[in-house]
This record gives C-alpha cells, sequence and structure tokens, in this order.
C-alpha cells in the first residue's frame, strides 16, 4: 500500500490514509457511524468529520447518491478538508446544501472561534445543484475562485469571516437572493453588485464600509438592506431607486444626511436611522412612523465656520471619573461617560434624559436576599444598584460591570441579572477583555434597579408557535425538543439549559463503575402548565452507552417533579425510542429531565443525592493571624484548588494552622465564624452578630474577612489560646455553651465545619490593655452624621493597628517628610505616641473639611493596608445604616426603599432565575 500511495498527488494521498484510517477506526469500534437520515448527512458535531465522510466514500454507500444536504465542521484539519471537499462533485452528485460553518468551539470568554477553512478547492464549482453554501465563522481573506461559477446558487452566507473585499465576479451569479456578509473587513463593495437582479436580502452590517456604489440602487428585487455599524459618512441618491424595499437599516455609522427620495419608496416599513450624525433630515421622514432617529443631534449646533463644507458636527460627551468618596453624579441631555471607583462604567447617550437627573449608585455586598441563582448559576460580582429606581430613560443606557472571570466556561455563558417589574430577569450581554483576567460584561440598560454579573449553563429560547418549531441546544449536540403543530393555541416562550455531568461523578456515588448518565436537562416556559399535544425530547444516551448494547432494564428517565422538588423515575410512564446514540421520550410538562444507567432500581433519592453533588463546591477554611499584628486576623474560604497558591502569597504576612479539612458548600450558602475560649471580636461590625462573623460563600468571590480580636483575660501572665469555629447557617440566638457546643459537633447533622487555633502572644511589660488610658486628647469626630463618623475611638483604634507602616500613611495623607522626622524625635523611644500624634494632628486639622475620611481611606490603600481600610468602611457603613434607622424612626426622612427582600422593600423576595 505504501507504494502505491507514494506515486499519488498530495490530496490523493491525504484522501486514502484518511479513509483507510477512517475504516480502520470504524472497524476497531473505536466511532459510531455518522448521522446519515434520508437524503440528510450531519458530521459538523462529529469528531474527525471527514475521517468519517471519507470512511462512506470508501464503502460506496449507494445512499449517498441521495444526499442533498451536508454539513461539516470548519474546525476539521485544513488540508484534509480540502481533500474531501474536492470529492463532494462526483460523491454527492445532488447535493443542495453545503454546511461548512465554524464557531463549534469557543474560547476562554465563550466566544465562537472560527474555523480553519480558508479557501475551497476548485472542483466545487462543479456542484450544479448547489443552492445553499455557509461558510460563516472561518477564516476566508479573500472569496475562493470557485463560488462565482456556481451558477444555481441561492444563498451565500460569510458572515463571521476576515473578507476585507468582494471580487467583481460575485456579479455573475444570476439566481442569488440572499448575501450575509457581516462581522468581516469590507471597506468597498463591488460595482457588479448591482447586477444582481434577483437579491432580496443583503446583510452586510458589522464591517468597515464608507461608501457605496452608486450601482447598488439596480437591486431592483432587494426586500431587506442591513447596513448597521459600517463607517458610512453618505448614501448613493440611486438608493431610492430601490421600489421593493421593505427594510432599511443603518443604524451607528456617522451619516450626515440621507437622500430625500427615501421617503417615497413604495413598500418602506422601517428604516433605522439611530446613532449616526444627522442634523437635518427630510419633512417627510421626520413626520413617518416607521422611522427611527434617536441618538442623532437634530437641530444641534451649528458648525464651526472655519471648518469645511458639509463637515458635520460631533458633540463632545462629559467624562466623569468617581472616587471612592462620591455616591451621585448628575446626567443632563447632552449625555456623559461615567467611571465608578467600584467597576462600573455607564454610557449615557444625548437625549437619555430631557431633563438633568442625578444618580445615586451603590454596591451592594452579596447576600442571598440581594442575589437570586438558579440551582446551576455561579455569582461573579457584587450587586450594583442605580437609582432612581424604575425610571425610564428616552435612551438605553449601556452598562460595563466588571467581574471574576468563571474558572469553568464550557457550556456555560456570562449574563447581567436584573430587577424588573418586581422579578429577575437576564439581560443580553456582551463580554470585553481590557487585559488579562480583567473582563468587562456589557449591556444596555432602559432604566435602573439592582444590577450583579452571573455564570449560567448555556440557556437557549425561543417563541413556540402553534404552527410548531424545534429547539435545539447551542452547547451540547444531540439535545433538542420537537414542538408538534397544535402543541400551543397561542405562542409561548420555551427556554432550555443543558448541564454537563462528570463521567465520574455516578459511578463514585453508586459504587457502580459502570453507571453513567446523560447531560442534565431543564426546561421552562410561560403560559399554561400544560402543552396540547406531546412535546418530543431528545437526549443523548448516557456516557459510554450505545443503543446496540443496552440493557433495557438498566435505563432510567428520571423526572423532577416540582413542588416537592423530588426525583421520580417515569421509566415506565413514557415510550422511550432508542436509536444509537439517543433517547426520545414525549412529555406535556416541563421541569428537569435526566438519563441514568445503572443496575440500581430505587434510583429517585439515588438523584437527589446526585443532583446536590452537582452543586456542592469543595472547600477549605483558614484563619491566620498578621505576623506584625497577631490581633489581627484573616478569615476566609477558599475552593480546594486555590488553597496552595493563596497561602503562598498570604504566608509572608501571616502566619497560623493548616487549613482545615475539606468541606462541600453549596453558593449562596450562609456560615458563620465563632471565637470562642477567651477570644472575641474586638469592634462593632454590620456583618458581627453577638460576636459572630458572619459568611455567605459564593465560589468565584473572596470569601475572606479580616477581624480584630481581644480577650478579657491577663495576657500579661500568659499567652491566651483560643480558637475560631465554623458553622453552617445563620447565627443562632442563643449561642450554646462550650460543652453543649462540643457535643453538638460529634452529631451527624451538625452544623460545625471546622476548627482552628487562635492564639494571642504574653504582653511584654510595658504592654496592656489600658496603655493607651493616659492620653489627653480634644473629643473629635472625624465627618459627618449621613456618610458617617469616625470618632476619638475609632481613631484610636485605626492607631493600634498601624504599627511601623505609619510614615508610609502619613506621606500618603500629605505630611511633609519634616513633620515625620519632628514626630520621631520628640516621641522616639514610643512608637504608640508616634502614631497616635501623627493621626490625631491630621485628624484636627481636617476637622469639618469634606472628603477627610475617604482620603484617610485612600492613604490606607495605599500604604498596602487595606484591612485597616475595610475595618475603618465597616465601621462608616454601621454608622450610616444607624443614623438611617434613627432618622426613619423618628420621621425625619421618607424611608430607603432598600434592597430586594429587605423589610423596608417594597419589592418582593427575589425569585429563582
Amino acid at each position: 500500500m505504501a507504494a502505491v500511495t507514494e506515486g499519488l498527488e498530495p490530496e490523493t494521498a491525504a484522501v486514502e490514509d484518511a479513509a483507510r484510517d477512517a475504516t480502520d477506526a470504524v472497524d476497531a469500534g473505536l466511532g459510531a457511524p455518522p448521522l446519515l437520515v434520508g437524503n440528510r448527512l450531519s458530521l459538523d458535531l462529529y469528531p474527525r468529520g471527514c475521517h468519517r465522510l471519507l470512511h462512506l466514500f470508501a464503502q460506496q454507500v449507494g445512499q449517498l447518491l441521495e444526499v442533498e444536504f451536508l454539513q461539516l465542521s470548519g474546525h476539521e484539519d485544513p488540508q484534509l478538508l480540502q481533500a474531501t471537499l474536492a470529492r463532494l462533485p462526483w460523491s454527492l452528485p445532488r447535493l443542495r446544501s453545503l454546511v461548512l460553518k465554524g464557531g463549534q468551539h469557543r474560547d476562554a470568554l465563550g466566544a465562537c472561534l472560527r474555523g480553519s477553512l480558508a479557501t475551497l478547492p476548485a472542483s466545487l464549482s462543479g456542484l450544479a445543484h448547489l443552492a445553499h453554501l455557509d461558510l460563516s465563522f472561518n477564516s476566508l481573506e479573500t472569496l475562493p475562485a470557485c463560488v462565482p461559477q456556481l451558477c444555481g446558487l441561492g444563498a451565500l452566507l460569510l458572515s463571521h469571516n476576515c473578507l476585507s473585499e468582494l471580487p467583481e465576479a460575485l456579479g455573475a451569479l444570476p439566481a442569488l437572493t440572499f448575501l450575509a456578509a457581516t462581522h468581516n473587513r469590507l471597506q468597498t463593495l463591488p460595482t457588479a453588485l448591482g447586477s444582481l437582479s434577483t437579491l432580496q436580502r443583503l446583510d452586510l452590517s458589522e464591517n468597515l464600509l464608507v461608501a457605496l456604489p452608486p450601482e447598488i440602487g439596480g437591486l431592483s428585487s432587494l426586500a431587506e438592506l442591513n447596513l448597521a455599524s459600517n463607517r458610512l459618512q453618505g448614501l448613493p441618491a440611486s438608493l431610492a431607486g430601490l421600489r421593493s424595499l421593505r427594510l432599511l437599516v443603518l443604524h451607528s455609522n456617522l451619516l450626515a444626511s440621507v437622500p430625500a427620495g427615501l421617503a417615497h419608496l413604495p413598500l418602506l416599513a422601517r428604516l433605522d436611522l439611530r446613532d449616526n450624525r444627522l442634523q437635518d433630515v427630510p419633512p417627510e421622514l421626520l413626520d413617518a412612523p416607521f422611522v427611527r432617529l434617536q441618538g442623532n443631534p437634530l437641530g444641534g449646533p451649528s458648525p464651526d465656520p472655519h471648518s469645511p463644507p458639509g463637515t458635520p458636527v460631533v458633540l463632545e460627551m462629559p467624562r466623569l471619573l468617581l472616587t471612592s468618596d462620591l455616591d451621585s453624579f448628575a446626567v443632563t441631555p447632552l449625555g456623559c461617560s461615567v467611571t465608578l471607583a467600584c467597576g462600573v462604567r455607564l454610557q449615557f447617550p444625548v437625549g437619555a434624559t430631557a431633563t438633568p437627573v442625578t444618580i445615586r449608585y451603590r454596591l451592594w455586598l452579596p447576600e442571598p436576599r440581594l442575589v437570586p441563582l438558579g440551582p446551576h448559576d455561579s455569582l461573579l460580582s457584587g450587586v450594583l444598584e442605580l437609582q432612581p429606581h424604575g425610571v425610564a430613560f428616552q435612551k438605553e443606557v449601556g452598562l460595563w460591570l466588571l467581574f471574576v472571570p468563571p474558572r469553568a466556561r464550557r457550556c456555560r455563558e456570562v449574563v447581567v441579572r436584573t430587577l424588573s417589574d418586581n422579578s429577575w430577569s437576564d439581560l443580553e450581554t456582551h463580554l470585553e477583555e481590557e487585559a488579562p483576567k480583567r473582563l468587562w460584561a456589557r449591556c444596555q440598560v432602559p432604566h435602573f434597579s439592582w444590577f450583579l454579573v452571573v455564570s449560567r449553563p448555556v440557556s437557549d429560547s425561543c417563541l413556540v408557535p402553534p404552527e410548531g418549531t424545534l429547539l435545539c441546544s447551542s452547547g451540547h449536540p444531540g439535545v433538542k425538543v420537537t414542538f408538534p403543530p397544535g402543541a400551543t393555541e397561542e405562542p409561548r416562550h420555551v427556554r432550555m439549559q443543558v448541564v454537563r455531568v462528570s463521567s465520574r461523578e455516578l459511578p463514585a456515588l453508586l459504587g457502580e463503575p459502570e453507571a453513567a448518565a446523560s447531560p442534565l436537562l431543564y426546561l421552562s416556559q410561560s403560559g399554561p402548565p400544560s402543552f396540547l399535544q406531546p412535546v418530543t425530547v431528545q437526549l443523548p444516551l448516557p456516557h459510554g452507552v450505545t443503543g446496540l448494547s443496552l440493557d433495557r432494564s438498566h435505563l432510567h428517565l428520571l423526572y423532577r417533579a416540582p413542588p416537592a422538588a423530588t426525583w421520580d423515575d417515569i421509566t415506565a410512564q413514557v415510550a422511550l425510542e432508542l436509536t444509537h446514540l439517543y433517547a426520545r421520550f414525549q412529555v406535556t410538562r416541563f421541569s428537569w429531565y435526566w438519563l441514568w444507567y445503572t443496575t440500581k432500581n430505587c434510583v429517585g433519592s439515588l438523584a437527589r443525592k446526585a443532583w446536590e453533588r452537582l452543586r456542592l463546591h469543595r472547600v477549605n477554611l483558614i484563619a491566620l493571624q498578621r505576623r506584625r499584628d497577631p490581633e489581627q486576623v484573616l478569615l476566609q474560604c477558599l475552593p480546594r484548588n486555590k488553597v496552595d497558591s493563596t497561602l503562598r502569597r498570604l504566608l509572608e504576612r501571616y502566619r497560623g494552622p493548616e487549613p482545615s479539612d475539606t468541606v462541600e458548600m453549596f453558593e449562596g450558602e450562609k456560615f458563620f465564624a465563632a471565637f470562642e475560649r477567651g477570644i472575641n471580636v474586638d469592634a462593632d461590625r454590620p456583618d458581627c452578630v453577638e460576636g459572630r462573623v458572619c459568611f455567605v460563600f459564593y465560589s468565584h468571590l473572596k470569601n475572606l474577612k479580616e477581624v480584630y480580636v481581644t480577650t478579657a483575660l491577663d495576657r500579661r501572665a500568659q499567652a491566651v489560646r483560643g480558637q475560631v469555629s465554623f458553622y453552617r447557617g445563620e447565627v443562632p440566638e442563643e449561642v450554646p455553651e462550650e460543652a453543649e457546643a462540643a457535643r453538638r459537633k460529634r452529631a451527624a447533622d451538625a452544623p460545625w465545619m471546622a476548627t482552628l487555633p487562635i492564639k494571642l502572644p504574653r504582653l511584654r511589660g510595658s504592654e496592656g490593655p489600658g496603655q493607651g488610658a493616659g492620653l489627653s486628647l480634644a473629643p473629635l469626630n472625624l465627618g459627618d452624621a449621613e456618610t458617617g463618623f469616625l470618632t476619638q475611638s475609632n481613631l484610636l483604634n485605626v492607631a493600634g493597628r498601624l504599627g511601623p507602616d505609619w510614615p508610609a500613611v502619613a506621606l500618603h495623607l500629605g505630611l511633609p517628610y519634616r513633620e515625620l522626622q519632628r514626630i520621631r524625635h520628640e516621641f522616639r523611644d514610643d512608637l504608640d505616641g508616634q502614631i497616635r500624634h501623627m493621626l490625631f494632628s491630621w485628624a484636627e486639622r481636617q476637622a469639618g473639611q469634606p472628603g477627610a475620611v475617604g482620603l484617610l481611606v485612600q492613604a490606607l490603600e495605599q500604604s498596602d493596608r487595606r484591612d485597616v481600610a475595610e475595618e475603618v468602611r465597616a465601621v462608616l457603613e454601621l454608622g450610616r445604616r444607624k443614623y438611617q434607622e434613627g432618622i426613619q424612626h423618628t420621621s425625619l426622612a421618607p424611608g430607603d426603599p432598600g434592597p430586594p427582600g429587605s423589610p423596608a422593600s417594597q419589592s418582593p423576595e427575589p425569585a429563582q432565575a
């Protein structure tokens, strides 16, 4: 065979080798046969699709002569793909539709990757019956020469490639009715484009077009023209000759004017001119109900007289960069671009508001009442509140939220979730990467409310009409739902989510190596709970199981029944239709579906445990003390895979015991840390109840708190050896005694998770709890009641935390170096005196000055003392909360609506998304 292969052309040799490999693989049982149903051959979702097709060619399957529809992936090996395509004209002579799309693979951000297809073999021009060619999501830089020779071609899809131009030969396609070339790099169009007299739909959006050729007016059959998001500065008058035009989309360009003749097109039903530079529009268009003109400076200022004629006026949008001590800003009808210190950007377009509006914002710490999560969702950000709530803007406002990149990205997507009309919904979200590990979630919002960033399983949805439709999963091949005609009387929205299941999870739970499970399918819908006709659901068979070899008695179809949320085995209640790769069944109600293959009989309770394990995160708990200040304790809950790297980073400044044993927690689960055996939390904190520090676990957030501890025991005699214990749930109303707590830890259902030792070292002779008792300072309050006070006692606590870092803090506060030298000399041999004098002398000079507290927090952060800065923020938050409660109690101010789920809120408890 080698001698024969040596004499072949490279393409032919590749085909023969691939065919031989495919035949060997199939003969050895290493692959399933491709999906060949009737006249359709779908290989785009199969690995090594070209090998499978070449195997069919080698077997000379007679059914191939009837194939009219072929789908292949653009991610195949380029040389093998070219060799395979070269054989299509004589192997598939009746081919009418050829789909060679890329995009089946995704990058780290979840975006579709382009395929490797960069050209096509010349022999493809021999496909005499080809009417549909889809080359989207590939790497084409020029249109292959064979394409204009496909005289029967009716639809050509070239979107998401790298095309910089289209050839003049494209005008030689006499039957072309649909051409899509969106998301390319087109700068000009061929004049021959106007020769396509049969063209009905033309989509050239998201390109770099600056002008259109006048010949475009020759498209006599054109009904839809999309030129959005280009760089068009003008339009040819010949557009007014498109008498068949019904839809013209021109938004997001640089148009300063439009031809007056567009107003006289007889069939035009929609003209989108949003976000251009139009100042003067023909009166007929201004009054037309089908024209959209938002985002244009209509009636704006006149051009600069020194500018060349025709130069458009560009309004300069104000830009605001807000610091951390500001919580509001003003927006005028001119719009503005705002960057907040909390990692949020806002873009208010011109005309978003008719009158000036004051916008207030606040970043809330996440907690369950603020964070509506589905069973398999993960939180990626804090909760942003923007006020005024519910006030509709005249134009949508752009919102960018900085978030933590999710670790698991396969078959998942990132969305912005918001509260609207008393229910939570997900906005259309786009991801932008500013730098490695610095990602923004971008969306458009019509009004303000609460916003957060969530990672969820990929969601596919559709509107089901009475005529029926098909819904397929975009992330899991083979998962689809077929709605027959008559399934519903009124159109209803249907949503599908598919959760991947590790092939190792179920065997480990059941203790059965042969056990396997399909992906987990969730279906939901609007409208009545039941469909009028049975709906057909298709799921892949469990991993490693095929329809030819399975034992049907081991196959179980599980259904999660609401509202009891139990898993029921409904295998006996449905008719399972099995193929080689899939199982199909019919239902009239939607919920969760799961296909198991196991020898176990009663699998309902096992399914509940397995479902819980899918949602559990394995974590470790740590408690470290600062080396220079043992009273400062860092508490953190870390995913197991991040423990080692986090400890390597922290152990330069902290020390402490080994992390706890691994425990399992749900996303959004509450827990708390309790200091025991003589150790207590030192300061009053908003997240501290009866000396217990409250946490909520979110797998992608830090779950970290630094607290200061103290003891009532005498540390001058000996060190205090205490401990911190972690418990599930909320802080109980009554904290049990230590003996009772120890007994509860041993209970099977105990909330206790871990206990770690804490040691406060023995004090030296000059140190003690009353070391600042003799200090005489004038009464001092830094800040104000509404934003929060720092009292003399608070400043003393801050001074006690700084230690040798005080000079860096002083310099960042603006103290001159000469004053630092004077303080060092005046209070030599007294470190505490140096710190207190520096801090209080600065505070006295700042008394009554706005922004002083923000300056102190900023100086602490710049000096790498974020722990003290967070302590100050906690004190301020507690003061603000007490102030608001006080004025509401005395009816001095209207009540804050509060966050969703709070007693003061008018909104209901957030529903599960």
